[in-house]
């Protein structure tokens, strides 16, 4: 009877042992990674919230003193030698998504120079974004912060991501999208939740840290938003599925200019010179500076007074591909935001709906074209622009969403899972 009734008691404290080290091990693993998400969302932000202010510093200096985009081939020589010398291997932000697939590594001189080259790119001009640098900045100070905590294979990749996501959140002023993006965009259909804790709080601290020293939040008032009804639905799925075309056009545009520029200007200094000569006689033929830069005032102005041209979507998508396949650096997310709202204004215009809620929903259904990150598209528009027209956000994301196919801006993105049956396909982006 004793040595049962010790039996018993030694099997209870096994059982009590067992889930006390259970605890231990997941307590252990959230204080881990709250540390280590915290120290990457400061240090992530606040490079990025310098990166962000010396962007409005030159795009200021530029929108007072225009004769600086005559400079634009300057720079673009500038920005190739600088490539040339030190990154030869450095790959953008494809290289990132292949660094969080183990195929690739992300050295830490990469910060400064797309630091740099972007900064030199917005002061004289370039059709480019900002938020290709804003996460290679990220990933590559995750990166170096994962080699000196000395993380296992598996732990860098978390860490890589984290580091994108409080770059986007420091720039854009997204946290909630900033936090899905990183773990969205490397393999759609595959969502990458073993990095939602430390991805959330890098970006949430990252926004706050950049929100301390002057860097707000982006947001846009949407007006003329309509009751949703069978009538309305279906127009916001006309643009909706113009808006899915319009993203296909965009990446087979940029793939287009970049093999035309492979094929015909090899030299790379001959190769910038070519579209720097291009941009600037495009821009003084069009007479505007409108599509320098990331194209902000365009976005504010079609979604907040709903006026846009009905070329503007056109313009800013060619001068995007020019500039960026040319070897300027930046990004193509803020102009894809462009071509969206000014997009999605005409459409709206051409439809009867309201322009300013369709260049809203434009903007939020040209990114999730180009990305194919459904979910960061809606949090996107959820956090820009308010919860009052959910229903048509998440309409025209959709509906982008289905219309846009494979087709993407990151080569190194990969479609895990069909977008229109049940089945794996895993294969890369067009």
């Amino acid at each position: 009877m004793d040595t049962q009734q010790n039996i018993h008691d030694r099997k209870g404290l096994e059982r009590v042992l067992f889930y006390w080290n259970q605890i231990w091990k997941y307590t252990a693993h959230l204080l881990k990674w709250l540390a280590l998400a915290v120290v990457t969302g400061l240090v992530v932000g606040a490079v990025n919230s310098i990166f962000a202010h010396a962007l409005k510093a030159v795009t200021g200096f530029r929108m007072e003193n225009l004769q600086v985009f005559l400079l634009l081939p300057i720079a673009g020589l500038c920005i190739v030698f600088l490539y040339q010398k030190f990154g030869k291997d450095d790959g953008g932000t494809n290289q990132v998504l292949s660094a969080i697939r183990s195929q690739d590594n992300i050295r830490l001189r990469s910060a400064p120079m797309i630091f740099v080259s972007t900064l030199l790119t917005h002061l004289t001009g370039g059709s480019a974004g900002r938020e290709g640098a804003a996460i290679q900045l990220g990933g590559s100070i995750g990166n170096q912060l994962g080699s000196w905590f000395h993380l296992d294979e598996e732990d860098q990749h978390v860490i890589i991501m984290c580091g994108m996501s409080a770059a986007f959140s420091a720039v854009f002023g997204t946290p909630m999208a900033a936090a899905v993006f990183s773990l969205e965009v490397v393999s759609v259909g595959i969502m990458y939740y073993a990095a939602l804790l430390p991805c959330v709080i890098s970006s949430l601290v990252a926004a706050k840290f950049a929100a301390g020293i002057g860097i707000h939040p982006e947001s846009f008032h949407v007006y003329g938003i309509p009751e949703l009804t069978a009538f309305t639905g279906l127009k916001m799925l006309l643009v909706a599925v113009g808006c899915g075309l319009v993203s296909i056009l965009f990446c087979v545009t940029l793939k287009g200019i970049g093999d035309f520029y492979k094929r015909f200007l090899k030299n790379p200094y001959f190769r910038i010179l070519a579209a720097s000569a291009a941009l600037i006689l495009i821009t003084v033929l069009l007479q505007t500076k409108d599509f320098m830069g990331a194209g902000n005032e365009l976005i504010q102005l079609a979604v907040e007074e709903g006026q846009a041209r009905p070329s503007d979507f056109l313009w800013k998508l060619l001068l995007t591909a020019i500039t960026m396949k040319a070897g300027f650096r930046g990004g193509e997310i803020v102009p894809s935001f462009c071509i969206g709202a000014t997009f999605g204004c005409v459409m709206g215009q051409l439809v009867g709906l309201s322009p300013s809620l369709c260049a809203a929903s434009g903007m939020a259904a040209l990114f999730c074209g180009v990305t194919n990150c459904p979910i960061t598209s809606i949090l996107i528009a959820f956090e820009l622009f308010g919860f009052e027209g959910v229903s048509f956000y998440l309409i025209a994301v959709v509906v982008s969403y289905a219309v846009s196919g494979y087709y993407g801006l990151y080569k190194d993105q990969t479609i895990v899972y069909s977008k229109y049956k049940a089945k794996y396909i895993n294969r890369q982006t067009k």
